[in-house]
């Protein structure tokens, strides 16, 4: 029997979504499938899109990838849009050829709602939507220096940090009278609105643009409904979203309104061959915006199609998010406007900046809403009353109101089967109990099994502590362990090796761990290459105890008994690139040097033929370097005062400092100096991951200190400290720990938070991992290193002072050590060059071929 012809139009979240419970359901035997995608691109993560800007691409972006839909048959048209449905033929046209169809799902979504503006379509006037649309916006800020978000929702405020992270001078301007209207209060918009005003993003509310025009000093002028004028070289739209239903309009299907193809709960639309689903569809006069309802009505649309019976019966826009590193969380009715006699309940920090607003019935027995600016770390707890009809404590106000030993908790154990733990893909506590009892033992299949957490991410903690309590809860130990070797967390392993005195890996795998692997037969022969074998542990626990015992005794990483337990960058001491070279990153403490020393750089490059770039922590990397040549070249930097930056290692990497009072007229404090004053103290200094710090010499924060591990901001009475911020694929705002400190309780600060830290994070944490997993949050942080409530206040700072007092720089160290020299050969017996490493010139340098 021939398959039946199933069209589907769009490629997006939900498109793909559709296409995986399809295939979960047979449902690729029973339809011939065609999947038209008017992108380029496979379908890709909308949910992260902003980190496209922060190093990721494409790729990294795609749900899936091609083979995926060749595995199981399905035909994939992407860069083909259609333009016509024809019903009475039952085919859909596009610029290619005709296709018939026998089921139709239409998943088009929506596109950027620009303002009808005179001047809207001037050059550079850009919107915030798609891979091509962020392509275009870095583009545009190639040469630009500000740049206009218009509106001040949720992808306005995306967009905002998105032109920020591009280094543009960034404003907002906003209809409505605050930012966010739709998820935050007057009280939650006034403190979201001074948290961004704060990271230097400028707002602009109750402004509606009344034309663009040519700016004088800028590219164009946008002029407000008052005759005041902004003037900006970019300005992107980004003031809501419209459903994109043309076609459905041209074949007369039924649409709302307002826009949006009318669905029912089957998500058929008014022609049963023809479904909808995510953000082009229109449920009881509602559009969804989020993926968790577009992923229950790709589930509902699959059943609809193989004669299932799950069906859509609306959905929850419960969000939680980090805007520009600040939390905003709403659950349910956050105004309290859809229920009569609805009480609230209301917390405001004006000094921590945090709001939170409790919603609950006129009895105060059931959560109805919540609004959270600020800090989200109630918001799961909060989330789970609501959702599953919990009955609220005695005193409501609880659990808004900043924690104490007398504060209620909601723990796995309190959750009712029907509990939505993942609400992406709608995965109940039940489901995860299922799927554990089916035989799961760990958090990995869980998520393989059911898919939670794997759409937006923001139920991870939740998950694991439901698995854990669950799989204990059966008697399965949950397995702490580092690896296979040691039946211990690195954190367990850090305090063995400093109570005992331990300094070798041979002693610590001796003493507390198994060479072949705890709960394996450690008489049995070991395969060869095995990392099993006796004592030789493995690329997990290797690396780890090299970093616990560096941070404990800060013995050279090049002696004989420390060089068999590290990666490849920190063996040969410099970062191996794609075609087998290696770079060479000297430390600028502070980025500052001298002319004479940018001299010898310059004249290094050029002797070796290396391709030469200023990295954004303000150093110079040198790239391409043989093997062989790491010696010579590490020999003539030392003489001329220069020494290792530890860009391959876990360790501390750069202290960014702008220019500060030295030069600036806005500086307040010497931030130069006391950035070349961290880095020259903390150099050397390893951890469970790198380390990034910055100095800014005023609130204007050109160094960009609130995006580091540890950032420090010039006040007219001393430092603020910022701590456990990041940057990369998953950028974390830094949280203000102390204000208005002097240089000596700066120091000792950030002595005690960098020891505390190496002392209790699990391997490869960053802080900002480390921070968020911590029990007790920043305010046990606070009591730990600034009240010093474990009286280890003394010890952290002796563990620090052993550090500095004992550096060495480790390529001095190995260029005056013959034995140490016989690891950089290429080949053992021979000192010729690597003749496989190909290289071409681009723009005047050389690069890999």
């Amino acid at each position: 029997m021939s398959k039946q012809q199933l069209v589907i139009i769009g490629n997006g979240m939900v498109g793909h979504h559709l296409i995986e419970q399809l295939v979960a359901l047979g449902a690729h035997r029973q339809y011939a499938i065609t999947v038209f995608g008017e992108e380029r691109h496979l379908a890709y993560d909308r949910v992260h899109l902003s980190e496209y800007f922060s190093g990721r691409d494409a790729d990294s972006l795609a749900l899936s990838n091609a083979d995926y839909y060749a595995e199981h048959g399905i035909e994939l048209r992407l860069h083909e849009a259609v333009t016509v449905i024809d019903r009475n033929a039952a085919e859909v046209v596009t610029d290619h050829n005709r296709y018939p169809y026998d089921r139709l799902v239409l998943a088009t979504g929506s596109y950027p709602f620009v303002p009808p503006i005179p001047g809207n379509e001037r050059e550079k006037c850009l919107v915030y939507r798609t891979l091509d649309d962020l392509d275009a916006i870095r583009d545009a800020a190639a040469d630009a220096n500000t740049g206009v978000v218009v509106g001040g929702g949720l992808l306005g405020l995306e967009a905002a940090n998105a032109l920020r992270g591009l280094d543009l001078d960034t404003a907002v301007v906003e209809f409505a009278p605050r930012l966010m209207p739709m998820q935050v209060d007057v009280e939650g918009g006034a403190l979201l609105r001074e948290k961004i005003e704060a990271l230097g993003v400028q707002v602009l509310t109750g402004r509606a643009t009344q034309r663009i025009e040519d700016g004088e000093t800028s590219f164009h002028r946008m002029v407000f409904q008052d005759d005041k004028v902004l003037e900006t070289d970019l300005i992107v739209f980004s003031a809501g979203i419209r459903p994109r239903d043309q076609l459905a309009r041209d074949c007369a299907l039924e649409i709302g309104e307002r826009g949006g193809i009318v669905i029912d709960d089957h998500c058929l639309t008014s022609d049963p061959a023809i479904l909808a689903v995510g953000e082009v569809a229109l449920w009881q006069e509602s559009i969804f915006g989020l993926v968790a309802p577009g992923y229950q009505m790709a589930k509902a649309a699959a059943a609809t199609l193989t004669e299932g019976d799950v069906t859509f019966s609306g959905a929850d826009m419960s969000t939680k998010l980090k805007l520009l590193g600040v939390d905003v969380g709403a659950i349910g009715d956050a105004h309290g406007e859809r229920t009569p006699g609805a009480r609230t309940f209301r917390y405001l920090d004006e000094i921590k900046q945090e709001y939170r607003k409790l919603v609950v019935s006129s009895d105060a027995k059931k959560l109805l809403g919540a609004m959270l600016v600020g800090d989200n770390a109630s918001y799961d707890t909060l989330m789970q009353y609501y959702a599953n009809g919990l009955e609220l404590p005695e005193d409501p106000a609880s659990l808004i109101l900043p924690s104490s030993d007398g504060a209620p908790t909601l723990g796995p154990d309190a959750l009712p089967e029907t509990a939505t733990i993942c609400s992406c893909h709608n995965v109940t506590k039940g489901d995860i109990c299922t799927t554990l009892d089916a035989g799961a033992l760990d958090l990995a299949s869980v998520k393989g099994e059911t898919k939670a957490s794997t759409g937006c991410g923001g139920c991870a903690a939740l998950l694991k502590s439901v698995v854990d309590h669950e799989l204990e809860a059966r008697g399965v130990e949950v397995d702490q362990s580092l690896c296979e070797h040691f039946a211990h967390t690195r954190q367990e392993l850090y305090s063995i090796v400093r109570v005992e005195g331990i300094k070798t890996f041979s002693e610590l795998i001796e003493k507390h761990g198994t060479s072949s692997g705890h709960g394996l037969d450690s008489s049995s022969a070991p395969k060869l290459g095995s990392s099993s074998a006796p004592g030789l542990g493995c690329d997990i626990c290797k690396p780890a105890v090299a970093s616990i015992l560096a941070a404990c005794f800060n013995e050279p990483i090049t002696d004989a008994a420390h060089v068999p337990l590290q990666d490849t960058n920190d063996t040969f001491m410099a970062n191996m690139q794609k075609n087998g070279t290696y770079s060479v990153v000297p430390r600028i403490p502070g980025g500052e040097v001298t002319p004479e020393k940018l001299i010898v750089l310059g004249e290094v490059g050029k002797k070796y033929g290396l391709y030469t770039k200023i990295t954004g922590g303000q150093r110079v990397d040198l790239f391409g370097a043989q093997l062989h040549q790491l010696p010579d070249i590490w020999g003539e930097l030392i003489e001329a005062g220069f020494e290792t930056g530890h860009a391959y290692g876990k360790a501390t990497r750069t202290v960014k400092s702008c220019v500060g009072s030295t030069w600036c007229r806005y500086g307040v404090q010497d931030s130069v100096g006391m950035a070349i004053y961290l880095e020259e103290r903390y150099k050397g200094l390893r951890s469970p991951h790198k380390l990034k710090f910055a100095v800014s010499g005023c609130t204007r924060e050109c160094a960009e200190a609130q995006s580091k591990d540890v950032g420090v901001i010039a006040t007219e009475n001393g430092w603020n400290l910022y701590v456990c911020g990041n940057g990369g694929m998953r950028p974390r705002h830094g949280e203000l720990f102390a204000t208005d400190l002097d240089d000596t309780q700066l120091i000792r600060t950030i002595d005690r938070f960098l020891m505390f830290y190496i002392r209790t994070a699990d391997r490869l944490q960053r802080t900002s991992v480390w921070r968020e997993n911590l029990e007790g949050g920043l305010d046990y942080l606070k009591n730990v290193v600034l009240d010093d409530s474990l009286g280890l206040g003394d010890e952290l700072e002796a563990q620090m002072q052993h550090v500095i007092d004992t550096y060495e720089c480790e390529w001095a160290n190995t260029l005056s050590d013959p034995e140490k020299l016989k690891r950089f050969r290429t080949f053992v017996n021979d000192d010729s060059p690597d003749p496989d490493i190909i290289v071409t010139e681009e723009r005047g340098q050389l690069r890999p071929a």
